[in-house]
């Protein structure tokens, strides 16, 4: 018999808001023909990225799982410390905040690109592009290991080895997507700014694995693992954006012509 998963409203804004953000971006952030060949080159490339790992990203990933491991011991403790006081919180599963803990993340998305294209700021576009591809690829990387794990919610059982019982508990969606989304606003632009750019963009992620435990709908490894899938994906598409950045550079040539001059502008690889 096949696990059915539950799909939130916050989840579904979360999806939602990746999809329209895409659809904004590829015409103002790139042309779309382009947008289309870097996506699926980029997700080639990330989904494959394990097979040329080397001997320290094997140990970074082997310290996450640590992490991880060691917030899971630290579950049950969590959980206690955000029961409702004087009683015990019903094992309902409700999750009636879902759509609230999603907005402030899709709000930075959709923020940083309408903010771009009021200032005509292609690079900060292309930055708003950039957080939609990382929450993309984090949200994928969640859902699957959601399906995979099948945990149960801690508004759903006291325990918190209840795996592979058709939950979606691990890892959280709100905080992966909201990581991936922070985690490029913190990392991206000038260093100028980056203090502020690092207390928006983390805080917002932390707001959100906060509000998600105080509301008792995930338990405390959820949050750690969604964390570090988001900021993972979010280095990712930083790292592919720099890459991308340093195979080419803008070129100006000045042609004479019979009556004056053209002034051409244009890419060209760096040797």
């Amino acid at each position: 018999m096949m696990n059915e998963m539950k799909v939130t409203t916050g989840q579904l804004t979360l999806s939602a808001a990746l999809f329209l953000s895409a659809a904004l971006c590829a015409g103002p952030c790139h042309a779309q023909d382009s947008v289309e060949r870097s996506l699926l080159e980029d997700s080639k490339l990330y989904f494959t990225a394990p097979l040329h790992w080397n001997q320290e990203h094997w140990a970074y990933f082997a310290g996450t799982v640590a992490t991880i491991a060691v917030a899971h011991e630290f579950d049950a403790t969590v959980r206690h410390a955000f029961e409702p006081t004087g009683g015990h919180q019903p094992l309902d599963g409700a999750d009636p905040n879902s759509t609230r803990d999603a907005i402030p993340a899709v709000a930075l998305l959709a923020g940083t690109w309408v903010i771009g294209a009021i200032r005509h700021d292609a690079g900060q576009r292309g930055e708003a592009w950039s957080m939609a591809e990382a929450a993309g690829f984090s949200a994928v990387d969640t859902f699957v290991l959601k399906y995979a794990a099948g945990r149960l919610r801690p508004n759903e059982t006291t325990h918190v080895d209840s795996w592979f019982e058709s939950g979606d508990s691990f890892p959280s969606m709100h905080t992966s997507v909201a990581f991936a989304v922070g985690t490029v606003l913190a990392e991206s632009g000038d260093d100028e700014h980056r203090w502020a750019r690092r207390l928006i963009g983390y805080g917002v992620a932390g707001a959100t694995a906060y509000a998600r435990l105080h509301d008792n709908v995930h338990w405390f490894s959820d949050v750690v693992a969604g964390g570090a899938i988001g900021m993972a994906s979010a280095r990712f598409v930083i790292n592919r954006d720099a890459e991308r950045a340093g195979t080419r550079h803008t070129a100006i040539s000045v042609v004479p012509l019979d009556r004056g001059v053209m002034l051409t502008w244009y890419l060209v690889p760096t040797p």
